[in-house]
């Protein structure tokens, strides 16, 4: 597989030379240490939550990736333990017809984050990079028309006081052929073996091209893109969670001392006498 290019240097990789795909990870991450660390950042991730209500901050992320990369997990497993009214995950179906017609990002805009709203992208604008350049869904013109407005929205993002954070999920040939194998033989996700998924699959080389021009792009100094490998799910998601969180400069915020009130009398409540259907308790 062709390195990831990165000409300006400034692809997020923790290293000064750039981004390296896949060297040899370490050992895959147990459950019980997976679910240890989870369960600290979960709570970071609550304490999140109520500086963006308290604060009215606004924050937006973005995920992408190849198909079977674990954006999909990695935003489930930020999404656990808060609000889905405050954490809200856009994931847009394909374009109608009217909005074939519109200007290209016009139908994302809407879902940008209001006052105490946390929005995460399961896939962006960053389609017209990807999938449709890839699947000759759009021309070489408008990609090229695309690389050079998406900065300057996001630009105007930014200014408009939204914290915006990029994240890319960098999944390998071998692992993404393991996963989407699993798919076929697994009821529970066959749902997400998509034709479209098929045809992308024999075309790695050429998402890899279209990645690379993507980075080229669109990874700017005010926007850049986060590389997270995704190989290993359990550390993928740890990596990137706290990588949000310290890009965040979030406070823990004053809580009130909470303590249950005492229940009222029954001041002659009877229970009903009316059968209630209760569900057959098969376990």
């Amino acid at each position: 597989m062709p390195e990831l290019k990165n000409e300006k240097n400034s692809v997020r990789s923790g290293q000064s030379n750039g981004v390296r795909e896949h060297t040899k990870a370490p050992e895959q991450m147990k459950n019980k240490e997976y679910e240890k660390e989870l369960k600290l950042l979960h709570i970071e991730l609550v304490k999140l939550q109520e500086w963006v209500v308290q604060t009215g901050a606004k924050v937006c992320v973005i995920f992408e990736g190849r198909d079977g990369a674990g954006k999909g997990g990695t935003i489930k497993a930020i999404t656990e333990r808060v609000s889905p009214r405050i954490f809200r995950v856009i994931a847009l179906p394909a374009p109608t017809d009217r909005e074939k017609s519109q200007m290209y990002i016009q139908r994302y805009l809407p879902h940008l984050p209001a006052a105490g709203e946390i929005i995460l992208f399961d896939r962006s604008w960053y389609n017209r990079a990807g999938v449709e350049r890839v699947m000759g869904f759009c021309t070489d013109e408008q990609v090229q028309n695309f690389f050079k407005a998406v900065p300057l929205i996001e630009h105007a993002i930014i200014q408009s006081g939204i914290i915006f954070l990029k994240y890319w999920l960098e999944v390998s040939e071998d692992e993404q052929t393991r996963r989407l194998e699993a798919r076929i033989t697994d009821e529970r996700k066959i749902w997400k073996l998509s034709p479209m998924d098929l045809l992308s699959y024999s075309r790695w080389y050429d998402y890899s091209r279209a990645r690379d021009d993507m980075f080229a792009a669109t990874d700017t100094e005010q926007a850049p893109w986060h590389v997270v490998r995704s190989d290993d799910k359990k550390r993928a998601r740890l990596n990137l969670i706290t990588h949000l969180l310290d890009s965040i400069p979030y406070k823990t915020m004053p809580r009130p001392k909470i303590k249950l009130p005492k229940r009222k009398k029954a001041e002659g409540y009877r229970p009903t006498d009316r059968p209630i259907r209760y569900v057959r308790e098969k376990f």
